[in-house]
């Protein structure tokens, strides 16, 4: 009876190991070293596309030296990034006045939106264990 409680064990084990918690690493290719790449994470589409919801986590990285944000701790699940190069590091995206972006962003996957941001289905991608991208801010 003791070996049969043992093998339940051991195997209930690997189930448990795979639950474990996952990580992001964004690498962001930036044209200036000035200001910092402001970066929010998603999970899911409401929050993302601004209908409901906030960001799971929110970066600011120094663009002076290499562009990396590090997500860790995360459920496995799918996830979305918006970023952006505050080159005048007042914190915000800078627009015109029609509302256009003045200041370059990017979001994950490259993704690119039509007549506006980049949706959720194109910027979606699934963080399972260690999971990494590079993204090109323009």
């Amino acid at each position: 009876m003791i070996r049969i409680a043992a093998a339940v064990v051991l195997l209930a084990t690997p189930a448990y190991a795979q639950s474990a918690e996952s990580s992001v690493i964004l690498t962001f290719e930036t044209g200036a070293r000035t200001g910092a790449v402001m970066v929010a994470l998603f999970d899911s589409a409401a929050a993302f596309d601004g209908d409901s919801g906030r960001p799971v986590a929110v970066k600011a990285i120094s663009a002076s030296g290499p562009v990396v944000a590090t997500f860790e701790n995360l459920p496995a699940g799918d996830y979305a990034v918006k970023a952006f190069h505050d080159l005048n590091g007042d914190g915000e995206m800078d627009t015109n006045p029609f509302g256009m972006p003045v200041e370059p962003y990017a979001f994950s996957n490259n993704a690119v939106g039509n007549m506006g941001p980049a949706r959720w289905n194109r910027a979606r991608f699934t963080v399972s264990g260690e999971t990494a991208q590079t993204i090109s801010i323009r």
